[in-house]
């Protein structure tokens, strides 16, 4: 027997607000952020039966959920670490090092693009353009960017992590 997939009260009193912002027959409308507070609440990913869900409170057809979910490189449709590495791999970063970075990370942690460490920690996601271009290389850290990275800047934020130092939201 499968569990039951609801949001919690507090976060389904959330969904009906974000529902109100728009329109009678506009739910559909709704749906990025409500996709952000189900991964959130939902264990860092969206699987089936969680997109499923939200069509159902949005009104809307499932294939619509998945179109957009998979979509968005923000959304995850496999189980994540509790650390998601999204180091920005465009031009700028490129040029300023992230390739380097990239592979430190890769070889620090053992670990290719979209794979997640054994232990559950990390994983490594590249991303396209992150909005901070006079800041490369960069990478996204939650909802926190950190910026002009080095080497060493990411074995400290590695380091931060693994002692539960760095904050996600």
């Amino acid at each position: 027997m499968s569990e039951t997939i609801a949001f919690k009260p507090e976060s389904l009193a959330q969904v009906h607000k974000i529902i109100a912002r728009y329109p009678e027959g506009r739910q559909k409308s709704a749906l990025l952020p409500v996709l952000h507070l189900a991964q959130k609440e939902f264990g860092g990913w969206l699987d089936v039966p969680v997109m499923d869900y939200v069509a159902g409170l949005l009104s809307i057809q499932p294939i619509e959920v998945y179109e957009v979910a998979t979509f968005y490189t923000m959304f995850n449709m496999k189980p994540v670490g509790k650390y998601v590495l999204e180091v920005c791999r465009t031009g700028p970063c490129m040029v300023c090092g992230s390739e380097k970075i990239l592979d430190h990370i890769r070889t620090k942690l053992n670990i290719k693009d979209g794979q997640t460490t054994e232990d559950g920690m990390f994983t490594l996601k590249p991303a396209e353009c992150l909005g901070a271009c006079g800041y490369a290389p960069m990478m996204q850290l939650g909802k926190f960017f950190h910026e002009n990275l080095t080497i060493e800047k990411v074995d400290e934020i590695l380091d931060l992590c693994r002692q539960g130092q760095i904050a996600l939201d």
